[in-house]
């Protein structure tokens, strides 16, 4: 199956794209000032913002594991440039 016709992971929205280092906030966190990034194991798909028929793998992270609000899936859209989603309320 082409990458682009995978279903994209429902109930995550786009919280941030741009490079590595932006200020950003996850649960008052922000992420890339944050040592390691503890990996769920999960992984979602999302849709490019700007090309939305390119799909993307995200991985799941959590920023403090007694702090369920740090969940959030990142991974890069091309070389540099990340994105950060984290789950619909």
């Amino acid at each position: 199956m082409p990458a682009d016709s995978d279903p994209v992971t429902q109930g995550w929205h786009l919280l941030h794209i741009g490079f590595e280092g932006d200020d950003v906030s996850v649960a008052g966190i922000n992420p890339w000032k944050v040592g390691n990034w503890i990996s769920t194991g999960d992984r979602i798909t999302v849709a490019h913002p700007s090309y939305p028929a390119q799909r993307h793998t995200m991985h799941v992270y959590v920023l403090s594991p007694e702090h369920a609000e740090s969940v959030f899936a990142a991974g890069e859209f091309s070389n540099g440039v990340w994105g950060i989603f984290i789950p619909n309320t």
